[in-house]
C-alpha cells in the first residue's frame, strides 16, 4: 500500500529539513476503503438492472432459422418472433398507419403494437441481401412508444458489398443501431449481455 510521509516540525522554513521529524502515514485507496466493513452498510445487494423485456423479429427465412435456434435458449424476458403480416387499415388512436401481426414460435398470431408497448429493445434480424422491408413499420411501431430499435444482420460474409448495402439501407433509417454480426452466435451474445 502507498504510504506517504506526514511532516512535523518547528520551522517555517518549509524548504528546511533540519529538526524536522517525519512519521510514516498510510493512506487507503478508494478501492480499499469502499470494501471496507464500515462503508458495507451503504452496499445494495441486488443487481443493478433489472432484465430487459426484448422482442426478437426475424424478417425473412435466413434469419427465422437462426431466431428459432437462439430461441431453444433459456432466457428471462426475451420473446421471439418469425413472421410479420400487414393489414391496410389504420388503427384509431395509435398515431401510425398500418397494422401488422407477429407470429410467435407457437404460432399464435400477435399485434406488432401490443408487443412493442410491453418491450424495453426491439431487434430486427435481417441476412444480407434481402430488402427488409418489414422494418419499416417495425420502426414506426417502436417510434410512435418510444422503444428502442436495433438491427443485425447475419451471413454478410457469403455476400457481396452491393448485396449488404442493400440489406443496410432498407434497415438502418429504422434502427437506432445497425450490428453486421461475425456469426449466428452473436444473437445469442447479445441478448446474453442484455440479460434478456
Amino acid at each position: 500500500m502507498p504510504s506517504i510521509a506526514a511532516y512535523s516540525g518547528a520551522s517555517n522554513n518549509l524548504g528546511a529539513t533540519e529538526g524536522a521529524t517525519f512519521k510514516d502515514a498510510t493512506m487507503d485507496s478508494e478501492s480499499a476503503r469502499m470494501s471496507s466493513a464500515a462503508e458495507a452498510r451503504f452496499r445494495i445487494d441486488y443487481p443493478n438492472s433489472k432484465p430487459r423485456a426484448v422482442k426478437v423479429i426475424a424478417l425473412d427465412a435466413a434469419s427465422e432459422r437462426v431466431v428459432k435456434e437462439v430461441a431453444e435458449r433459456a432466457w428471462q424476458r426475451a420473446t421471439f418472433f418469425t413472421s410479420l403480416r400487414f393489414d391496410g387499415a389504420p388503427r384509431s388512436g395509435e398515431g401510425w398507419t398500418m397494422q401488422a401481426w407477429l407470429g410467435d414460435l407457437a404460432g399464435r398470431t400477435k399485434a406488432l403494437v401490443d408487443e412493442v408497448a410491453t418491450a424495453d429493445l426491439v431487434v430486427m434480424v435481417s441476412s444480407a441481401g434481402t430488402c427488409a422491408q418489414a422494418a419499416a413499420v417495425i420502426g414506426e411501431a417502436c417510434a410512435v412508444r418510444k422503444v428502442m430499435t436495433m438491427a443485425l444482420i447475419i451471413g454478410s460474409e457469403q455476400r457481396s458489398n452491393d448485396e449488404l448495402s442493400k440489406t443496410l439501407a432498407s434497415l438502418r433509417p429504422f434502427a437506432q443501431m445497425v450490428v453486421i454480426a461475425s456469426g449466428d452466435e452473436y444473437i445469442e451474445e447479445m441478448l446474453a449481455a442484455l440479460r434478456a
